[in-house]
């Protein structure tokens, strides 16, 4: 690596903070960015990402103008990794995914008719699908993520099964699968087959994922949701159990479930 100039300005554009990584990563750099790789800063992609949705969550302008920067410096960093090495640089990247959304949209860049979403939708799965030489739905199922959040991988999956010609025939299976599931897990609780739990449990929650579906929601959200309502409620049980003199670690199960089943009977 060269000697990188930088310049300091009032204002900065996407070309500065190319140049800013490259000048931490250049022999008169930072001593920590110089010795990072793809895979040493891989989970701060992920954690970026992370506080980004969550400013969007959060309906927070401000915070997520800030959070889009850091995913922006990360996509950067990554390209300048690749461009010391000769391979790509953040133009190449953007010359793909330009020309990618320009094929997939050729209701918009063509003459393809598509006047609903589902008819976009129809479209972007089967131009993807040829791009990406898959000539089967399970190719296409290979094709997703496995480092996805689990639920949000499962809708997936169900959604690619149901456009390749595999789908439960209504919400009343979908829960009978789900019932199934449960049932059996329950039985080998029963049993003491503990060899066999993360494989059930594992089928219970995709099979919940293929509920999602027919009620048409998202339940990666849902569980988000509910773990939000959770620390809520837990809040108000440790608040009324210290008002009526209760200490929760201490004291009989049954007192607290009492105290916990009046707080979430209170929310219905």
């Amino acid at each position: 690596m060269i000697a990188v100039d930088f310049q300091i300005k009032d204002h900065y554009n996407v070309e500065d903070l190319v140049s800013i990584v490259r000048k931490l990563r250049a022999p008169d750099g930072c001593p920590w960015d110089k010795v990072q790789t793809h895979q040493t800063i891989r989970s701060d992609f992920i954690e970026e990402v992370y506080e980004a949705v969550e400013a969007i969550d959060e309906n927070d302008t401000e915070h997520l103008r800030e959070e889009l920067g850091d995913v922006l410096l990360q996509v950067v960093f990554h390209c300048v990794l690749e461009t010391e090495q000769q391979h790509f640089d953040l133009n190449d990247v953007a010359d793909d995914v330009c020309k990618k959304m320009i094929l997939r949209h050729p209701h918009v860049f063509g003459n393809v008719q598509a006047d609903t979403p589902e008819e976009v939708l129809r479209n972007w799965d089967a131009i993807k699908m040829q791009s990406k030489s898959q000539s089967s739905a399970g190719e296409a199922m290979e094709s997703v993520s496995k480092t996805l959040p689990s639920l949000m991988r499962s809708e997936k999956l169900w959604k690619k099964a149901e456009r390749g010609g595999f789908q439960l025939a209504d919400a009343g299976q979908a829960f009978d699968l789900a019932e199934q599931q449960l049932s059996q897990l329950r039985a080998m609780a029963d049993r003491g087959q503990t060899e066999a739990y993360d494989r059930k449990l594992g089928e219970l929650l995709f099979s919940i994922a293929g509920v999602s579906r027919f009620l048409k929601t998202d339940c990666e959200k849902s569980l988000y949701d509910a773990c939000d309502r959770f620390i809520g409620q837990f809040r108000e049980l440790e608040a009324s159990a210290q008002e009526k003199g209760i200490d929760i670690q201490k004291s009989d199960p049954e007192a607290v479930q009492q105290l916990w089943d009046a707080i979430s009977k209170s929310e219905e």
